[in-house]
């Protein structure tokens, strides 16, 4: 029922004449209706379809009688009877809810025509300069909130009474789905009344259009209700007429709505857009495991067709990729606008396939397929720079499964609208003509940081990340794959964010690509198979400021030796990095693999070289041709070089790991033999084919012998070594691998039912139970008094250092480690000494049983010149003696305190200056414990220091500092001595090294005892003071001086922290009795 009130009393903050008045019509209106809505859900559902129409009869009745008795409401009727002129589209009903919805809208349009004047009308104040700045007033059109609600639901009425019911089935949204008071008018709604339901539709979108003109209501209309007037637009516009005879709209009409649906469409954010035509154009089938409480009704088949095309002129508009996808996935039910967990995780996979597919299908709008790609493949790209966290994910995934539906469906337009402009910077130096880049000047950018890293993270996001190694993607890489490895080797050298994206782009590609494809690529970095474009000669990558890298032009170096040591030092940092990034790929056996026919080009470019060089230059008939000769040798001897090279990097990082199964080891002996018969057959073996026919020779009895649990199928593949072992039996000069080449073929045909002695012999000796054997460097000298099995033993897999890590499996026997410790190949001695020392730290009690007989090996070897085998002596002494230090250094002690008999010069000052290392290495393992033995130690350091050697002189003083550092308070009255005899060396001594010593003892002693020097040498402290002013001012050695100052600041620092200590800010609290 009408409710009278004033405008005072509904709440309305008061904005001038007819704008207030006809808020408060609005507002009236609403609360009348919502009084038939106001107890409860039940009333609805149980009211009467009369009841509703006596209050909507009631409410016109009370609205005519205030207009027309209350004079407050003169200027309202004045300006409501203006709009009702120019409102064409109003004709009188007997249908009360057309009459409602028609007063509805002339409030509205009266409302409109207010705002408007007053905005018109209204001339704000100039800001006043002197005075603190405000905010500045409001236009008198601005609605409050309130006002915003009141018209939001009348335009709710509107919707409901006025343009929903008269909508097509199928058509929008019905009203049973929406609301429980939607649902009650869809039933009292006459549309059999005049006008007609298509005129009440026109009337009321036509109002709607003109109340939406206004920024401040249109944006209450299209935000809120922009489904249903597209959906009214639509049928006016686009629906087809039944016949002739039917009543409809004009062709006119029917244009203005088409221009208008098409006005709107344009004016509204476009995802908004996108999603109200994909909820238009109909639900999709349900599966029946999903339960959808109100499914999309099945629009009519002119919709689908008439929302399709609008939805392909949104794709095919600017940004048009970015609303579609905006539109489709910012819409409730994702992860990142609701949702959570597994289902919407799942629900966002959904949707990004259905959005790639739907991007990679060309519309039939479009003029042409390529024409379609040429538009939205740059928009596609730009999805792949999307920097929200929230939707950068999502909208990546749409980008990359686009991408690679589209390089399945169409692999050429892909490659030259997408793939390329994504991989152009990296190809633009190449792409420049070459006279265009000279006349560039240096340092000039060619390729920004921010593209090139956008580069790379494109090719990471869609061909890494994407993971669908198709042939046409990995092919569309290969041109680029140079200048990345080029980049990534330029990122190893300094810190930047690219270095990860290149490695994950690098073994991406080389374990998706087939392995003849990926081994091909590998000598392309390497520089020995195909040409690899990698960055241009005139062009130099160049660290950025963002941790990136950029391309500039390379400055022109006229310096020719410089030219070629940047070269070559480039190539041996390139293949460096290209071990490095092997080391990934052990577990694929790529690295094996890449071994493996290394060795294959090093045997095929030695038998190049070979075969070369037996032809006669001084054949050539021109220059021409000599110096095409001359050419062809210095690329021949630069691919050696480089093969000669890879393989020793190869063999030192990837050696105990290279090989994963028994077809890449037959593989790698299969090529060694090859390399020792063409070796033979030349008659040109030497140390290092010999060395290499025993190694592959020994790994095969090894695999043979039990290294490796062989199966049918290795036996298989094992016996492509049958031809070359029964060629080496025939012509190789010794008799032992004769016999052994045979043993060995036998044994393979058999699958391993007959084996010999010899091939058990040489199997124990390669896996490391016998350590003495190689000491010919792997040739085997025939004795008429061995057997051909001990013979056989000599046969080794590698170096001595492939020894020592068997040992640490099967520990060798001390006598033949002893036996071996005198050995005269360097090698084999010091893995024999190592081997004793590992005997020793594992406290093996036969070890340290023979601890004499180990002393006086590791102390004879300690006189030995090389430096792999005196080291090795001196880990061993000190060793022995952390184990027995009461037994050993006493000993220790004499030798370094006198010379042995019969022995002068600088080879006794050398070897009592690598005991006194022996000495130090033991004080350091003792730790606290070598205060036991602080007195013998010192006594012996101080004796040195009067040595007539110089260099035992300074070495001695040198372990004395490092000595009294580590004693600390045990130093005791020793101190004094100490002093003294520093005093005296840095007085007396002539040799500028000795003074140096002891004055960088005194620098090592006051930095190690730090604050307790004041403690330890208060009773020397002034004569050490006095001593080094004295060599500051008079010494005339600068590096002495340097020692000196360093010590007084020490001490300078260390008395002002004992005179002023520092200060800490503390409480006390004291409870009293």
């Amino acid at each position: 029922m009408w409710c009278p009130h004033n405008p005072s009393e509904t709440g309305i903050v008061s904005l001038s004449g007819p704008v207030c008045f006809a808020l408060a019509i609005l507002v009236l209106y609403v609360t009348c209706l919502f009084s038939l809505l106001g107890t409860d859900s039940g009333s609805l559902q149980t009211a009467k379809h009369a009841a509703l129409l006596e209050t909507l009869n009631s409410n016109l009745a009370a609205l005519e009688e205030k207009l027309g008795q209350d004079p407050q409401w003169n200027e309202l009727r004045r300006l409501r009877a203006e709009v009702r002129e120019q409102a064409a589209w109003l004709e009188s009903s007997t249908d009360v809810t057309w009459s409602f919805t028609c007063q509805v809208l002339l409030l509205l349009l009266s409302l409109k025509k207010c705002m408007i004047l007053l905005a018109a009308a209204y001339h704000p104040a100039k800001p006043n300069p002197r005075t603190a700045e405000a905010a500045p007033a409001l236009s008198p059109d601005t609605l409050s909130i309130s006002q915003q609600k009141t018209v939001q639901s009348a335009l709710q009425f509107v919707i409901t009474l006025g343009l929903c019911p008269y909508l097509l089935p199928g058509v929008g949204i019905p009203l049973k789905h929406r609301t429980e008071f939607s649902a009650v008018v869809q039933d009292v709604v006459s549309p059999n009344a005049a006008p007609s339901a298509l005129h009440r539709l026109h009337a009321s979108c036509t109002a709607l259009l003109q109340i939406a003109q206004h920024p401040a209501l249109g944006n209450l209309i299209l935000t809120r209700h922009l489904g249903d007037l597209i959906a009214g637009l639509c049928q006016l516009g686009f629906c087809p007429t039944k016949g002739k005879g039917e009543q409809g709209l004009t062709e006119e009409q029917r244009t203005h709505c088409r221009e208008a649906l098409k006005s709107v469409l344009d004016r509204v954010y476009q995802p908004l857009v996108v999603r109200e035509l994909l909820v238009l154009q109909g639900g999709s089938k349900q599966s029946p495991a999903q339960e959808v409480k109100q499914p999309l009704a099945q629009a009519p088949a002119w919709l689908r067709r008439l929302c399709g095309q609008l939805l392909s002129e949104r794709l095919m508009r600017p940004s048009g990729v970015q609303a579609v996808v905006r539109g489709i996935m910012e819409g409730p039910g994702t992860g990142a606008a609701g949702g959570s967990g597994a289902e919407a995780a799942a629900a966002d996979w959904r949707k990004c396939d259905m959005v790639a597919r739907i991007l990679a299908s060309c519309p039939q709008q479009s003029l042409s397929l390529e024409d379609y790609y040429r538009q939205v493949c740059p928009q596609i790209l730009d999805l792949l720079h999307i920097q929200d966290k929230l939707t950068a994910h999502q909208f990546q995934r749409v980008a990359t499964t686009a991408l690679l539906t589209m390089a399945r469906e169409r692999p050429q337009l892909t490659v030259k609208y997408l793939l390329h402009p994504m991989l152009a910077p990296l190809l633009q130096c190449w792409d420049m003509a070459e006279l265009a880049m000279e006349d560039l000047p240096a340092g000039t950018v060619l390729v920004k940081e921010a593209e090139l890293s956008r580069c790379v993270e494109d090719v990471l996001k869609v061909y890494v990340v994407g993971n669908e190694p198709s042939d046409m993607l990995l092919e569309s890489l290969q041109p680029s794959l140079g200048v990345i490895f080029s980049l990534y080797c330029f990122t190893k050298q300094n810190v930047s964010h690219l270095r990860s994206p290149c490695q994950e782009i690098l073994l991406w590609v080389l374990e998706k690509s087939e392995r003849e494809v990926a081994l091909s690529t590998l000598e392309g970095f390497a520089g020995l198979g195909r040409t690899m474009k990698f960055l241009h000669p005139l062009c130099q990558f160049q660290v950025a400021g963002g941790g990136g890298a950029m391309i500039t032009v390379k400055e022109t170096i006229s310096d020719e030796e410089e030219a070629l040591y940047q070269k070559v030092s480039s190539e041996q940092w390139q293949m460096e990095q290209l071990v490095d990034l092997l080391t990934h790929c052990q577990k694929s056996g790529l690295a094996g693999d890449f071994f493996i026919c290394c060795l294959k080009e090093l045997t095929h470019v030695a038998a190049k070289d070979e075969a070369g060089s037996d032809a006669a230059p001084l054949s050539c008939e021109s220059l021409v041709e000599l110096e095409q000769y001359h050419s062809q040798q210095l690329v021949g001897q630069k691919k050696k070089l480089l093969v000669l090279q890879l393989v020793a990097m190869l063999c030192e990082r990837l050696s105990d790991t290279v090989f994963t199964d028994v077809v890449q080891v037959v593989e790698f002996v299969a090529v060694t033999l090859q390399r020792a018969c063409a070796s033979l057959a030349q008659g040109s073996e030497g140390t290092v084919e010999a060395q290499t026919l025993s190694m592959s020779i020994g790994l095969v009895a090894a695999m043979l012998g039990g290294a490796v649990q062989l199966k049918s199928g290795d036996f298989a593949i094992l016996k492509q070594l049958v031809p070359l072992l029964e060629e080496i039996s025939r012509i190789h000069p010794e008799p032992v691998i004769q016999q052994l080449a045979a043993d060995l073929r036998i044994t393979i045909c058999t699958h391993g039912a007959f084996s010999t002695q010899t091939v058990g012999s040489a199997a124990h000796s390669t896996l490391g139970e016998k350590i003495g054997s190689s000491r010919s460097g792997g040739q085997t000298h025939a004795n008429p008094t061995e057997s051909p099995e001990d013979k056989t033993a000599g046969l080794s897999l590698g170096p001595p250092q492939s020894n020592e890590n068997c040992t640490a499996h099967s520990p060798q026997p001390l006598q033949e480690l002893l036996l071996s410790a005198y050995d005269p190949e360097i090698p084999v001695r010091a893995a024999a000494l190592r081997g004793l020392s590992r005997l020793i730290e594992q406290r093996d009690p036969d070890g340290l049983q023979a601890q004499e007989k180990l002393l006086k090996v590791f102390l004879e070897n300690m006189e030995h010149e090389d430096s792999f085998v005196y080291l090795s002596a001196i880990q061993g002494v000190a060793l022995l003696s952390d184990v027995y230090p009461e037994q050993i250094l006493p000993c220790l002690l004499a030798q370094y305190g006198c010379t042995s008999p019969g022995t002068r010069g600088p080879q006794t000052a050398e070897t009592r200056m690598k005991v006194g290392e022996v000495l130090m290495r033991v004080t350091r393992a003792l730790g606290d414990m070598s205060c036991q033995y602080r007195a013998p130690l010192i006594h012996a350091f101080l004796r040195g220091a009067r040595d007539p050697d110089s260099t035992l002189r300074a070495s001695s003083l040198s372990n004395l500092g490092e000595l009294c550092q580590r004693l600390h308070f045990q130093l005791g009255s020793v101190v004094q001595e100490v002093t003294s005899c520093l005093t005296a060396v840095v007085k007396t001594d002539s040799e500028a090294e000795v003074r140096r010593a002891a004055v960088h003892v005194v620098v090592v002693l006051l930095r190690g005892l730090s604050e307790k020097a004041t403690e330890v040498l208060r009773d020397v402290l002034r004569d050490l003071y006095r001593l080094l002013k004295s060599v500051v001012a008079s010494d005339r050695d600068e590096v002495t001086v340097l020692h000196a100052q360093l010590a007084l600041e020490e001490l300078d620092d260390i008395m002002r922290r004992f005179l002023f200590p520092p200060q800490t800010l503390e409480k006390k609290l004291v409870v009293l009795p």
